[in-house]
């Protein structure tokens, strides 16, 4: 039983509902029967169509949120938008929202600003939130010091790219982690040192579908299934058994997202 703890089951990526629910059904078949489909990253309706994938499907759930590609986007109506949508049983988390320095898609003061907005409203809220940080050189970390964040119903980096030091900052203050594909990559020596020491208990998996396919399929569009790949290598590195990984990370996104493996 592995939890693919972010991928973006959007219909845009594979082929409509029906390639979604095609893509769901395989993820199961391998053993990947729960999964979070994140409502952020693909403009302003993503959240919509996230909720509606994790609403047809049972082990699936939803987050809310506006990537920081997308900062632009987030004014009052949306946000109540998302606000509404956040009401269903389905959402279990906020995000991914964060700062990306690295294709400054959206100005660095707009992504602040609706940064520190969507932190106090998942404070507000009670929802873990999902953290997208690139190349923001600590002040992604600052910003939800700052706001209070990590007193809230937890945080969640996704696709950590950090090094050892910024992964123990991160859990000191409470904080998870997320290991996408990458871990499997020759070049990846950094991450897979964060994946060899980061606490168990801290630690949940990813394939952020359609992207990050890991080896041996790098090149093909990523899919939930493939996030077997990369609980089996960071077991290899952690030198225990594939079981301990799958369960334990599964147990960890169960308690952060909480919501119950037998659904």
């Amino acid at each position: 039983m592995i939890f693919d703890s972010h991928c973006h089951l959007d219909p845009h990526t594979y082929g409509g509902d029906a390639g979604v629910d095609a893509v769901i059904a395989t993820a199961k078949a391998a053993g990947v029967t729960h999964m979070l489909t994140v409502g952020a990253g693909y403009g302003a309706d993503t959240a919509r169509r996230a909720v509606e994938v994790a609403r047809r499907h049972a082990g699936v759930w939803a987050s809310v949120g506006v990537h920081p590609h997308d900062a632009s986007m987030l004014d009052d109506h949306l946000l109540e938008e998302l606000l509404q949508l956040a009401a269903d049983p389905k959402v279990v988390a906020w995000g991914e929202c964060g700062l990306d320095f690295f294709y400054d898609k959206s100005p660095r003061d707009v992504q602040r600003v609706a940064f520190r907005r969507q932190i106090q409203v998942a404070l507000r809220l009670g929802l873990p939130i999902i953290i997208h940080d690139r190349d923001s050189d600590g002040e992604t970390l600052r910003l939800l010091d700052e706001e209070g964040a990590f007193g809230g119903a937890g945080v969640l980096y996704h696709c950590y790219a950090g090094d050892v030091a910024g992964m123990w900052a991160l859990v000191e203050r409470g904080g998870h982690l997320s290991i996408p594909g990458t871990v499997t990559y020759a070049k990846s020596v950094v991450t897979q040192e964060v994946a060899r020491q980061a606490p168990i208990d801290r630690l949940l998996v990813e394939t952020d579908a359609p992207f990050l396919t890991p080896e041996p399929l790098r090149g093909r569009r990523n899919e939930p299934c493939h996030v077997a790949l990369t609980v089996e290598f960071i077991a290899a590195l952690r030198g225990v058994p594939v079981e301990l990984v799958a369960e334990q990370s599964a147990v960890n996104a169960a308690r952060l997202f909480r919501v119950s493996r037998a659904d």
